[in-house]
């Protein structure tokens, strides 16, 4: 049974992004964590990314904390931050401003060059200025290459170009899920990320797909990717990932959890790709993985992050 009075928990899931399967899958494994735990706890599946309507939805089940489960669009970017914060409903995870900028990978990616963190070289475009022939302003910008939405998870919208000729599909591809697109140099190496967790990162964990990179099918499909946790490395290198991946969550003013996605080049530098605010969170996602290294169970970890949401709006339930 739960020790602390958290009041009624809404765990928010679905949503109306790209991720919208993950996110239930997410939610619901927190709802049957906190409802085996003894809180009391109701499931809120959003449909939409309307704001009066989920002011209403949310106001009709009187919860006193929402526990953040919605991936991508509407959960990462800031929105249903700002009508949590509208409806002064404490929330686990950052809040909106944070939120928007890690889920801009083109803002962030700024933000760390300007603090000396290290990023591939890119280059930014958007769908309006954006022509067939477009050439990089890097002489050497060559494949392969790396093109992306600017805005999108899970891999979703993601190519590798080994030949020039491939460019342009790879760009109406990413232009298909996102007004503005990153086109980057592909760093050679391996996929780590580091979960933070209240402020501390957690083991790195090396990420091995069968295929050629860590796309959407390689993420969520059983048996199609290795994970070694914690990652084999020399105590230095693994604690300068480390490092580098709170050193990023600290930048966005990210607070509770995120997990720090990066390729750790051939000659062991870690490139900080991205960092997500609200991580997967079903027994076989990754930061629950390495919470799990440290003593960290599912339920703790769960039950840490509403302690750290009551903590940020400083209205710590009572005993």
């Amino acid at each position: 049974m739960a020790e602390v009075n958290f009041g009624k928990i809404g765990v928010l899931m679905g949503g109306p992004s790209t991720e919208k399967e993950i996110s239930l899958k997410s939610g619901k494994t927190v709802y049957e964590s906190l409802n085996q735990a003894g809180l009391e706890v109701v499931a809120i599946d959003i449909k939409t990314d309307g704001k009066e309507e989920n002011i209403r939805l949310i106001k009709s089940y009187e919860i006193d904390l929402a526990f953040i489960a919605l991936h991508g669009r509407f959960g990462e970017d800031g929105q249903i931050q700002e009508i949590l914060d509208t409806l002064k409903i404490p929330y686990t995870g950052s809040g909106a401003v944070a939120s928007r900028l890690a889920m801009d990978k083109i803002a962030s990616r700024k933000i760390f060059e300007a603090s000396g963190l290290h990023v591939p070289r890119y280059e930014a475009e958007d769908k309006l200025s954006y022509n067939a022939n477009w050439k990089p302003h890097h002489n050497d910008f060559t494949p392969p290459l790396v093109v992306k939405p600017a805005s999108h998870g899970s891999s979703i919208g993601l190519s590798i170009v080994d030949r020039e000729e491939y460019l342009d599909k790879s760009v109406g591809l990413a232009f298909n899920f996102d007004e503005r697109i990153i086109i980057e140099e592909y760093i050679r190496g391996r996929e780590v990320t580091v979960g933070i967790l209240d402020e501390k990162a957690l083991p790195v964990i090396e990420i091995i797909p069968k295929k050629r990179f860590f796309d959407y099918e390689a993420k969520y499909q059983a048996g199609l990717t290795d994970y070694v946790v914690p990652a084999k490395l020399e105590d230095g290198i693994a604690q300068n990932i480390q490092e580098t991946a709170l050193s990023a969550h600290k930048l966005l003013g990210c607070y509770g959890c995120s997990r720090v996605d990066m390729i750790l080049s051939n000659d062991d530098i870690p490139f900080v790709l991205e960092v997500n605010t609200i991580p997967g969170l079903t027994t076989t996602s990754l930061l629950p993985k390495a919470a799990k290294v440290v003593g960290i169970d599912f339920s703790h970890l769960c039950i840490k992050l509403i302690r750290l949401a009551y903590e940020k709006t400083q209205n710590k339930p009572a005993d």
